[in-house]
């Protein structure tokens, strides 16, 4: 099973779970029934803050849509090689794409308590420059690893380059993408539920 088709399957349990139609939980979350029905089925690559409304909607963490046999314990990734990825569509390329441009490798993915949800994430560019920004609950954590990353924050831009990072607030409006080539990161996302 691919890891979008894992984050639908997922989807729909929890929903199934609460109860609730595809149209009670599309209204919850401020989506579209398509958006919904396309996601649960595997026929789209989600993009982040679709899937943080949802996972909101629910009633659950984001990660409830990545973990597989969560603990309670310490839980380690090593050298960063982790085996739990998730593929976004990004917001760039739109919230109907069938395209990738942030590959998300979970590091805490077995840990079943935790609040944050750390990544190693690949970003890569889009050739769709009409950025769409998009706010959610919580605050974000960004370290650059490799390459260079653009963060559209509100009225602000930042250029992150290696070793660089930023710390805000996502319920200002904001977008990140690479810049010009291929780069890698650190993400620590906080949402609150």
């Amino acid at each position: 099973m691919s890891e979008e088709n894992k984050v639908g399957v997922k989807i729909r349990q929890v929903r199934e779970d609460r109860q609730m139609s595809v149209e009670e939980l599309a209204e919850a979350s401020y989506s579209s029934v398509e958006l919904i029905e396309d996601l649960e089925s595997g026929a789209l690559v989600p993009s982040l803050t679709p899937l943080l409304k949802i996972a909101r909607a629910l009633g659950v963490r984001l990660g409830t849509f990545l973990d597989d046999a969560p603990q309670s314990g310490p839980f380690m990734v090593k050298s960063g090689k982790s085996d739990n990825i998730i593929r976004f569509s990004g917001q760039g390329l739109g919230e109907h794409s069938n395209k990738s441009a942030l590959e998300f490798y979970s590091l805490a993915y077995g840990k079943g308590d935790r609040h944050m949800e750390p990544f190693i994430i690949d970003v890569h560019p889009t050739e769709n420059q009409d950025y769409q920004l998009a706010s959610h609950e919580g605050e974000e954590f960004l370290y650059v690893i490799q390459g260079k990353i653009e963060v559209l924050y509100g009225q602000e831009n930042y250029i992150l380059e290696a070793e660089d990072s930023i710390y805000y607030d996502s319920v200002v409006p904001h977008h990140v993408h690479a810049k010009e080539k291929d780069s890698k990161m650190l993400a620590v996302v906080y949402t609150p539920f």
